[in-house]
């Protein structure tokens, strides 16, 4: 095994609304902007490996949202698309889910 820690370093920036009826582009509209990395969240990411944890997935908007809101906290580099390319200062990002909906493989929704 690898040593771990949780840090519960992401926070809310603003409210979003129920996502439940809302399809894969309303979710990543709702959630565009609404994570932000807490006060001091940036030292304790700067130096290690980085995976988020969603207890589900549908879409990928949360885990999208909350990659953009660690790589904005720890100045990522951004490509040609205006997405972190995945690292900075040693911080690797990586995604874990706890549980997945059907509709989350079917194609092109994510």
């Amino acid at each position: 095994g690898c040593p771990a820690r949780v840090l519960p370093v992401l926070r809310q920036r603003r409210r979003v609304v129920d996502q439940s009826g809302l399809g894969a582009r309303g979710r990543r509209a709702n959630l565009a902007g609404a994570l932000e990395v807490a006060g001091g969240g940036e030292r304790l990411l700067a130096h290690g490996r980085v995976v988020l944890v969603d207890d589900l997935l549908t879409t990928g908007a949360t885990l999208a949202e909350a990659a953009r809101a660690v790589a904005e906290a720890l100045g990522s580099p951004r490509g040609a698309s205006g997405r972190a390319v995945g690292f900075s200062g040693g911080a690797v990002y990586s995604a874990a889910v706890v549980s997945a909906s059907p509709s989350a493989f079917e194609i092109n929704r994510n």
